[in-house]
């Protein structure tokens, strides 16, 4: 029988059993005594009705996972994620997932929160029936925490330093910023060519002046984990502003930054390797003198300078005299 067992996938107790209940009824007493029994945890038909109505009038085209979230959180559901995703398959209304294709290592994340931050920005309808607009977001490496994420017309140079004024105040300056090649961040002669090390943008001389290594990347994949946030944040966040309502630029920010972006971190961020942080205190007043657009003008000799198609008065200042000098035009940038 100890054999027998081991030629079943059974131990010689079970063998017996079997022997047992065989001897007893025949090839009737082995069938499982389940069959044909509700189980106790069988989850109604109308609950599991319930579910599929809330998906198509509610949730429609939303990934399982986040519907998941939100059944959990509002409705009062307390079903696995499986069990969802094996409904909604069975209901047509969820497509099964593709074959994944060859995997690729990711690159390994610093070790603590404030060595590299990612900028970037995602052109996508944000709002729903609303016009294109640009997502620009910060973001730490080590952590995948977002420090500021709001919606704009056109990513550019005011986009980024709003973006790195709101995180250097809260946080702190960084080690480095990554990001791509935009001709805000980076002079590039050559399409798909090489950054010029000389030649700053605005971007590129304030974060020198902070003392801030800024990193240009060089391919999509290089970017990968700001793809990927993206990739999430494009199926969550155009959805969470239709269900709370949002149809303008302004209210939908307010709730990013208040609502989403606390429930997002919570959701997605991890702690880092190491517990120290790499963030280095500054002077808000000092940042927002730096964080600004610089232009040289020349100074005539009624004290005024050109700039923007427009003749700027100089106050009176004791330290300059009646000859020529150079001076630098600060156009503050305010978020």
């Amino acid at each position: 029988m100890m054999e027998a067992g081991e030629l079943l996938g059974m131990s010689e107790r079970q063998f017996r059993r079997y022997r047992d209940r065989y001897e007893e009824a025949g090839e009737a007493g082995l069938l499982d005594r389940r069959l044909g029994k509700l189980s106790t945890r069988r989850v109604p038909v109308e609950a599991i009705e319930e579910m599929l109505e809330l998906y198509r009038h509610r949730y429609l085209g939303w990934n399982v996972k986040h519907f998941h979230e939100h059944l959990l959180r509002d409705h009062d559901f307390s079903w696995g994620y499986t069990f969802i995703k094996t409904q909604l398959h069975a209901a047509g209304l969820v497509e099964r997932a593709k074959r994944r294709g060859a995997h690729r290592r990711k690159r390994e994340r610093k070790p603590c929160e404030g060595m590299m931050l990612h900028q970037d920005g995602s052109r996508h309808q944000w709002l729903a029936s609303g016009p294109m607009l640009d997502l620009i977001v910060t973001m730490d490496d080590a952590t995948s925490t977002i420090y500021s994420a709001f919606l704009i017309e056109e990513e550019g140079t005011a986009s980024s330093f709003q973006g790195l004024l709101e995180t250097f105040v809260a946080k702190g300056l960084p080690s480095s910023l990554y990001s791509d090649r935009g001709r805000h961040y980076f002079v590039t002669l050559k399409a798909g060519g090489a950054v010029d090390k000389i030649r700053m943008t605005q971007v590129g001389r304030a974060l020198e002046r902070l003392g801030i290594e800024h990193i240009p990347a060089y391919s999509p994949g290089a970017r990968g984990r700001s793809e990927r946030m993206f990739s999430t944040l494009q199926d969550r966040l155009p959805r969470e502003l239709a269900l709370a309502g949002m149809a303008d630029i302004e209210a939908a920010n307010r709730f990013v930054a208040q609502t989403y972006l606390p429930a997002h971190n919570a959701r997605f961020a991890r702690p880092a390797a190491v517990e120290d942080s790499a963030f280095v205190a500054a002077d808000p007043q000092q940042l927002a003198q730096i964080l600004c657009i610089e232009e040289e003008r020349v100074v005539a000799r009624d004290n005024t300078v050109a700039f923007a198609r427009l003749r700027l008065q100089l106050p009176h200042s004791p330290i300059r005299d009646d000859d020529r000098c150079g001076a630098a035009v600060h156009d503050d940038f305010e978020p």
